[in-house]
């Protein structure tokens, strides 16, 4: 990977990180008090502040470890969270995010965002024990000492916090076996300065019982060296298996400790490995722990009990290692295993790559389509039979391929959390945002731009749709408002609905402002969907007040055209006094689709697979009552249909045997009648293009196997259009035959 591409998926993973972290503390603020939350809070500043190391980003690893360290001090039980500081690591995941682009361009920050940054530095330092620190927020590379646990050896008193502390016990045959405990004293004087030493008689027995061959003695000393830990311990290697020893490191060794556990390659996930890597224990010490956990195991299995220690208990009970490096070893063993179950889940490509191979695939689609023509037009059975092989494994390639553009709507939906919370405190109303159908898939393209329509209609819905606190009690409602985000597959489309539970929308003001604008005629009876549907008008709005956030149509018209652009729909649903829906449909893709190929005279259409219900033959009997009435008795229900020619102004001949093309979208059904019926076919859509923009209800453009181009039928648009034709021509009567086909 060259160096661009490595800071490219350096700042892709900063963002995820920084996802993360709004998530996890939305979830503690929202009362979610779980230990496991702060330490992965934790691990994603960590990881933003060590990555960014590597490259030299210096104002995001100096901004990030402050951010570190007030999280260090909430997980060690220093700090009690609340709602000051959510908001304040809330804040500096924002400032975070705001340096990825210009640090790691090597741009120079602008004077705002380093205002921004002395703020926050301030904010923290404040909860760092630095006071309001007004020279510390001015200069963001000063690092932030974090305090050291004191260690507490095995025979009482306190490890000093510049030197090594040992605590000694001598086994009983330690003189039998030709060990001078004096000896152990001199070597540890070579290896340094003898700071303090303690003679521990309180093994002695009494006079009368004392064997003169046994050592009773036990020593606490403190060292002051530059040795290594396993050097300190090479000392007493000949008399390790009759004594109990343990070696506390300085605090400065602790410090130094966690750094290297901190910079370890991630190449092992074994706690034990990860302390050895770090010179924080020895291999001794470890193979020692190892045995008795295995000990302990075997005992308790033995009673039949379940519980044992793990190996960081014992470490630390048995003060080999000081908790605070046991901890940083764990963090440090979590973030391997995430980083790893990531990397055996996914790869990243390069957005530019996949779309790349999806075009190809759908040129593959064509070729194999042409194929599979000329194979039939040859008659060679061999030759069929091998084209439709090619064709069978063309159909799941283009089906994979279409599969790696797929991901999940949760990541998109899970960025509201944050809209809702800040945009609520703003206006001081209580909402609560509820995301289901997060693991519902859709296309990368589409996904990427339904993000800034979704954002309208979510702040539209929290400031002029959710009711102030004191007017909810009023009208019985919950103090909290509730706001819905629901995604889910209907009908090989995907639905997004937006639901909120506030005043909804008045019906009454919304066609007296229609009137007075002259969209609708006065004593003009409407009914209540197209009602609702003026507010997408271009500027149309019934708001009593302007609001910098938003207002219930203003803009409404821009959230319908990039819907739109997305071959979707939108649909609005109120109830006056009880709230909103908004509902999105989209297409699953927007690359290549199953088609229905029709024939009007020698043109070619094709019709989106998924909204094909049907196909009916369309009698002669039939033929005169569609034409008089417009609908048809399917089953008994009512079935508008229309000409296709007569709709696209296609001049074609009257064929002997028409046929009925049953198509669905959302809650409107209708009839096609066109010339014929020629199957199922692969569609790699192709887009018309500006000049060929107003051609509705044409969707886009596709290449036959035989070199033809045939258009693609924008069901939705047409639906749509035979729903306000019907209307205008027949009245409410057929407006209620078409309510009836839902």
């Amino acid at each position: 990977m060259n160096f661009d591409a490595a800071i490219q998926s350096y700042i892709a993973e900063s963002r995820e990180l920084l996802d993360t972290m709004e998530q996890s503390l939305m979830a503690l603020e929202n009362g979610g008090g779980d230990d496991d939350l702060i330490h992965a809070i934790f691990r994603a500043a960590h990881t933003i502040k060590g990555t960014g190391g590597i490259f030299g980003f210096d104002p995001i690893v100096h901004f990030t470890h402050d951010v570190e360290s007030l999280l260090d001090r909430l997980r060690g039980g220093l700090l009690a969270l609340d709602g000051d500081i959510v908001a304040l690591l809330l804040r500096s995941c924002d400032h975070i995010r705001s340096l990825l682009e210009p640090v790691t361009a090597g741009e120079a920050l602008d004077a705002d965002l380093v205002e921004q940054g002395r703020a926050l530095l301030g904010g923290l330092a404040r909860y760092l024990g630095h006071g309001d620190g007004p020279e510390r927020a001015a200069s963001a590379d000063v690092p932030v000492p974090v305090e050291e646990p004191t260690a507490e050896p095995v025979g009482g008193g306190m490890a000093s916090a510049d030197h090594w502390h040992i605590s000694l016990r001598f086994g009983r045959d330690v003189l039998r076996n030709g060990m001078d405990p004096l000896s152990f004293l001199r070597y540890l004087a070579q290896l340094g300065e003898l700071v303090d030493v303690a003679t521990l008689t309180d093994a002695l027995p009494e006079a009368p019982e004392m064997d003169p061959e046994s050592c009773y003695l036990g020593f606490e000393i403190g060292l002051r060296s530059g040795a290594e830990r396993d050097q300190i311990e090479g000392a007493f290697e000949f008399v390790r298996d009759d004594c109990a020893i343990r070696i506390l490191p300085p605090h400065s060794k602790v410090s130094e400790y966690i750094q290297l556990i901190q910079d370890l390659p991630e190449d092992t996930v074994r706690l034990g490995e990860i302390l050895v890597g770090s010179k924080a224990l020895t291999q001794v010490e470890l193979d020692w722990g190892l045995k008795l956990q295995v000990d302990e195991e075997r005992v308790a299995a033995a009673g039949g009990a379940e519980h044992h220690r793990l190996l960081g208990e014992i470490l630390v009970e048995e003060a080999v290692v000081p908790a605070k490096v046991v901890s940083a070893a764990l963090d440090k063993q979590q973030q391997i295993k995430e980083r790893k179950a990531s990397e055996n889940r996914f790869i990243r490509v390069e957005a530019e790559k996949l779309d790349q191979l999806v075009d190809l695939v759908g040129e593959l689609v064509i070729a194999g389509a042409n194929t599979q023509l000329l194979a039939h037009q040859a008659g060679a059975v061999e030759v069929i039979e091998s084209a439709a092989n090619l064709f069978r494994l063309v159909e799941e390639l283009r089906n994979r391929a279409l599969g790696l553009q797929m991901v999940q709507i949760g990541s998109t939906l899970q960025r509201f959390q944050r809209v809702v919370r800040d945009v609520g405190k703003e206006l001081g109303k209580q909402v609560e945002l509820y995301i289901s159908g997060g693991e519902t898939e859709l296309d990368k393209s589409v996904i990427e731009q339904i993000g800034d329509p979704l954002m309208h209609l979510v702040r539209n819905a929290l400031d002029h749709g959710i009711e102030p606190a004191a007017e909810r009690l009023v009208k019985g409602k919950p103090e909290k408002a509730r706001v819905e985000l629901n995604a889910y597959h209907e009908s090989g489309s995907i639905v997004i609905e937006v639901t909120d539970d506030g005043r909804g929308l008045d019906r009454d003001k919304i066609l007296a402002k229609a009137v007075s604008r002259g969209l609708v005629g006065p004593g003009q009876n409407l009914p209540d969907g197209e009602v609702y549907n003026l507010i997408f008008e271009p500027g149309f709005s019934t708001a009593d007040s302007i609001s910098n956030l938003s207002g219930r149509g203003v803009g409404m018209d821009v959230v319908r055209r990039n819907v739109e652009a997305l071959r979707g729909h939108v649909q609005l649903h109120s109830q006056l006094g009880s709230g909103t829906t908004v509902r999105i449909r989209l297409p699953l893709t927007l690359a290549i689709i199953d088609g229905f190929l029709v024939g009007l005279g020698p043109a070619r259409y094709v019709i989106p697979m998924d909204m094909l219900v049907e196909c009916l033959e369309h009698s002669g009997e039939d033929r005169a009552k569609a034409i008089r009435e417009g609908y048809l008795n399917v089953r008994g229900k009512v079935l508008p249909i229309l000409r296709l020619s007569e709709v696209l102004g296609v001049e074609t001949q009257r064929v002997r045997r028409e046929s009925v093309v049953v198509v669905r979208f959302g809650e409107l059904t209708a009839g096609l009648v066109v010339d014929e019926l020629l199957g199922e076919f692969q569609t790699v859509i192709k887009p018309l293009g500006a000049l060929f923009g107003h051609l509705a209800p044409i969707g886009g453009s596709t290449i036959l196997g035989s070199g033809e181009v045939a258009l693609i039928i924008d069901v939705p648009g047409l639906l749509r259009r035979v729903q306000q034709h019907q209307h205008s021509q027949h009245g409410q009567t057929v407006s209620r035959a078409l309510a009836a086909t839902a």
